[in-house]
């Protein structure tokens, strides 16, 4: 009885312990998320002062650096929009596939959006953002269905090697396709160059405003998925013996992350490894509980590609490097790490 006493208040305190450190990290990531926002609207091709990052903060456009911050403003809301998009898109499709490869890029879902908007500009014409949008994520949703379908056939079902051939397969298909729509037009080749990269450079308020309660909706639907996706990580099987609607929870949270990848690469263009790398090293300071890692994945989403955009800017000024290139540089090692670190048997 006295062991059994004592066991229990150690053991809540080790779960008051870890409930404590995963705040405390959350904390850490947001207050990191605010510096690299000041450094965003203060670092460029012109460095602007305290005083005036303060006085363009608070309305004023006086001088040239307050003109400065006000407008990278609208690129760094952006920035961490999209970042935190991705992020939570590739927490969610881990989650659903329980492939620890699993990202919007590697399993074509990004390449899907961009080969839909792309066709809609050029071959339908349209132009309407409202429309390109819709476009971009029933390309999403199109990929991601096509991607798991492929990855289920044969014996074992959709196993992380199957996804990730068939992801990797789909997304050269994609960019294939993408380049053959538009490298007879040397006008659309243009326009399109620099969105092929991914970037924020050209982030306006009307974008923002447009792409904003697309990114809220696909979020929300994640966050209430968060108790369900902690399921799935037992098994079809074990979730449903708990009382966890597998397919359900798959669909719902499998739709939040189209949604949220559909709409950041409409805005973004398709931006790659975020979804791969935040979610994994999020994992390592808080776990597994997607209650916890969903919302840490978000902050740190944003952070990277704030402190992306940041680099870009600084390293080759007076130009810039768009996020994309920055994002890859820094992904393609992690993911060879995280490969090796998971010790995934079937690659």
């Amino acid at each position: 009885m006295t062991t059994t006493a004592t066991a229990q208040p150690a053991t809540l305190a080790v779960a008051g312990r870890s409930r404590a450190a995963r705040a405390g990290w959350l904390v850490v990531a947001g207050c990191a998320l605010a510096v690299l926002c000041v450094a965003s609207v203060a670092l460029g091709v012109r460095l602007v002062s305290p005083a005036e990052v303060v006085g363009a903060l608070s309305g004023h456009a006086d001088t040239v650096g307050q003109a400065a911050v006000l407008a990278r403003l609208p690129r760094t809301v952006l920035a961490v929009l999209v970042g935190a998009a991705l992020a939570l898109s590739g927490a969610s499709m881990q989650a659903v596939t329980r492939n620890p490869l699993a990202d919007p890029g590697i399993l074509g879902v990004s390449g899907g959006a961009a080969l839909a908007v792309v066709a809609c500009i050029v071959l339908l014409g349209m132009s309407s953002p409202g429309a390109l949008m819709a476009a971009a994520v029933l390309g999403s949703a199109v990929a991601a269905v096509f991607v798991y379908a492929v990855g289920s056939l044969g014996s074992g079902g959709a196993t992380p090697l199957k996804l990730t051939l068939a992801g990797a397969a789909t997304s050269a298909a994609f960019t294939s396709l993408v380049q053959a729509v538009l490298l007879p037009r040397a006008d659309a080749m243009e326009s399109f160059r620099f969105w092929q990269i991914g970037g924020v450079g050209g982030a306006t308020w009307d974008r923002i405003g447009l792409v904003a309660p697309a990114l809220v909706v696909g979020a929300l639907v994640c966050f209430l998925g968060a108790r369900g996706m902690n399921a799935l990580a037992l098994g079809d099987d074990l979730a449903a013996g708990l009382g966890t609607h597998v397919t359900r929870t798959r669909l719902s949270s499998a739709t939040g992350a189209v949604i949220l990848c559909g709409a950041a690469t409409a805005v973004a263009g398709p931006i790659g490894f975020v979804g791969l790398v935040v979610p994994h090293l999020c994992r390592l300071l808080v776990g597994s509980d997607h209650r916890w890692l969903l919302p840490f994945s978000a902050v740190a989403g944003s952070a990277l590609l704030v402190a992306a955009d940041v680099v870009g800017r600084l390293v080759a000024r007076p130009s810039e490097l768009d996020v994309g290139i920055v994002t890859a540089l820094v992904g393609a090692p992690l993911f060879i790490w995280i490969v090796r670190r998971q010790k995934v048997r079937e690659l």
